[in-house]
């Protein structure tokens, strides 16, 4: 499981540091590989272990190739996907062409998301959660049906 928020460094190679807690889970459960796309409603990156990018796969693959929409959502997000393996120092390349979709410079977030992480720009990070903590006390999120039970 993954969660919390780090921000870290992205090296002039395009390499990534996994945090320290991660590594042991990564490389026992996963081999270290990892399947790097673009999110297709936001402006970042989603960062799957290899078996959690498998289950994402079979949901792409049972969609439509017949239906406009459906297609291009398998066109992108296959399309764009790029395995990442860890190095011996839990280092990842992230591909010039992920880089560049999302514009990621010297410092990025790399955000929990229990079964995958997402990439951001630090910048366009903290945007979105102060729009996100906005959202929350709003009118249009307290008459939201699927949260109205959620306890936390």
């Amino acid at each position: 499981m993954f969660r919390g928020a780090a921000s870290i460094s992205i090296d002039s190679k395009g390499r990534i540091a996994i945090p320290t807690r991660y590594r042991a889970e990564l490389r026992e459960k996963h081999e270290g590989i990892l399947v790097c796309t673009v999110d297709i409603r936001q402006p970042c990156l989603l960062l799957y272990p290899l078996h959690e990018w498998e289950v994402v796969e079979q949901k792409l693959l049972a969609l439509s190739n017949f239906d406009p929409m459906q297609r291009r959502i398998q066109r992108v997000m296959q399309g764009f996907a790029t395995e990442c393996e860890m190095d011996a120092s839990g280092r990842i390349l992230l591909s010039p062409t992920l880089r560049q979709h999302v514009q990621l410079e010297q410092q990025i977030m790399l955000v929990g998301q229990l079964n995958k992480f997402e990439i951001w720009q630090e910048k366009q990070w903290q945007s979105q959660i102060a729009e996100d903590l906005a959202l929350g006390s709003s009118a249009e999120m307290l008459n939201c049906e699927a949260l109205k039970n959620l306890s936390l």
